[in-house]
């Protein structure tokens, strides 16, 4: 899509710090971090959400999961902890409509799920 930011860092036409790359998934640094470490993981074929995917999707969205694995081991995060998050939609805060993962560590992180 000629609009996605995503798209386009895929594609070259825009910069980023580049932590992992294969044939079918980017990894690379946010932009605006919310965590020492928090690192996007995208696949290289667009498709919005998780809600979005086909059923051909499920292989690529398997890999990242296991993509994720790898990058915490190689920051050296796995025993001390990340999370990896995906918005979808507008109420859960997804701004770019492209599927992506969150890998944030580094810090304690808040607990999700804590209601008072």
């Amino acid at each position: 899509m000629s609009d996605c930011i995503f798209c386009k860092i895929i594609a070259g036409d825009l910069p980023s710090k580049k932590v992992y790359e294969d044939d079918q998934i980017l990894a690379f640094h946010d932009i605006q971090p919310a965590a020492p470490i928090h690192v996007l993981i995208i696949p290289k074929k667009h498709f919005a959400s998780l809600s979005a995917g086909q059923p051909e999707d499920w292989e690529v969205v398997g890999q990242m999961q296991r993509v994720a694995a790898q990058i915490a081991r190689e920051l050296e995060v796995e025993e001390s902890g990340y999370r990896v998050i995906t918005n979808i939609g507008a109420n859960a805060g997804q701004i770019v409509h492209h599927l992506h993962y969150h890998l944030m560590a580094g810090a304690r992180l808040a607990p999700l799920g804590v209601h008072n």
